[in-house]
C-alpha cells in the first residue's frame, strides 16, 4: 500500500519540521492539496509552499489540483517540484490535452473524480492515466466523514482498469483511517491519502506505519 499523507493537515507554523518528519517516516508520497476557492469552497496554498516542501524531502510530491483552469499552471507546478500532477475531471474541458501536456512536462498524470462522478467517464482515457484519485469526501476541507459508496466505486474502477489493461494506480482521498483503509485495500485501492488521521494522532510516523501494513 502506498501512503500519501496530506500536508494540508500539518502544522503550517512548523511546515519544515512536519515535512522532515514525513520524509523520515514510511510514507511513500507527500500529498499536496492545491485549492483556489473557486472549484472548491476553500483556499489552501500555491507555488511558494510547494517549493518550500520540495526543499525538505526527496519523496514523491503527489500534487492534487482542486482548481479551475489547471492548464494555465501545469508548467509552474513542474518547476515547483511536482512529481505527480492530478487534475479534476470536472475542471477539464479538454482532458486528453491536459493529460498529454502533463506527461510532456515529465510528470505522472492523474485524474480525480468527485463523489458524484461515475468512473465510466474515464472509459476513453483510462489507458493513458498513471493514477485515478477517487474522492471519498466532497473536496475542499479536511476531517470529513467517509462516503461509503466509495467502496463499490473502487471496485468498479478496478474493473475498468482491468478491462483496458491500464497501469493506473487507484488512490483514495478523504476519511481514510485504519477501518476504511482496510475496506478500500480489499476493494482494490493501491494508494491512500490520510491527513487529519495522521497528524491528529499521538505519533504520526507510527500511524503511517500502521496504514502501510493494510
Amino acid at each position: 500500500m502506498i501512503i500519501s499523507p496530506s500536508v494540508l493537515s500539518c502544522d503550517f507554523g512548523n511546515i519544515e519540521r512536519d515535512t522532515k518528519m514525513l520524509d523520515a517516516s514510511e510514507a511513500d508520497w507527500l500529498h499536496i492539496d492545491v485549492m483556489d476557492g473557486v472549484f472548491v469552497p476553500n483556499i489552501s496554498f500555491g507555488f511558494p509552499v510547494l517549493q518550500a516542501i520540495r526543499k525538505h524531502t526527496n519523496k514523491t510530491l503527489d500534487v492534487h489540483l482542486m482548481i479551475q483552469n489547471p492548464d494555465n499552471y501545469l508548467e509552474e507546478f513542474k518547476k515547483a517540484g511536482a512529481d505527480i500532477l492530478t487534475v479534476h475531471y470536472e475542471a477539464c474541458t479538454h482532458l486528453h490535452r491536459t493529460i498529454s501536456r502533463i506527461k510532456e512536462l515529465g510528470m505522472k498524470a492523474g485524474v480525480a473524480l468527485n463523489p458524484h462522478t461515475p468512473v465510466q467517464v474515464l472509459e476513453e482515457i483510462i489507458g493513458q492515466l498513471d493514477l485515478v484519485l477517487i474522492m471519498s469526501v466532497n473536496p475542499g476541507f479536511g476531517g470529513q466523514s467517509f462516503i461509503d459508496e466509495s467502496i463499490p466505486k473502487v471496485k468498479r474502477l478496478s474493473a475498468l482498469i482491468a478491462k483496458h489493461q491500464s497501469k493506473a494506480i487507484i488512490e483514495i482521498d478523504g476519511g481514510v483511517n485504519l477501518a476504511t483503509g482496510k475496506l478500500l485495500a480489499e476493494a482494490g485501492a493501491q494508494a491512500l491519502v490520510a491527513g487529519s488521521f495522521v497528524f491528529n494522532s499521538a505519533i504520526p510516523s507510527e500511524t503511517i506505519k500502521a496504514l502501510k501494513q493494510l
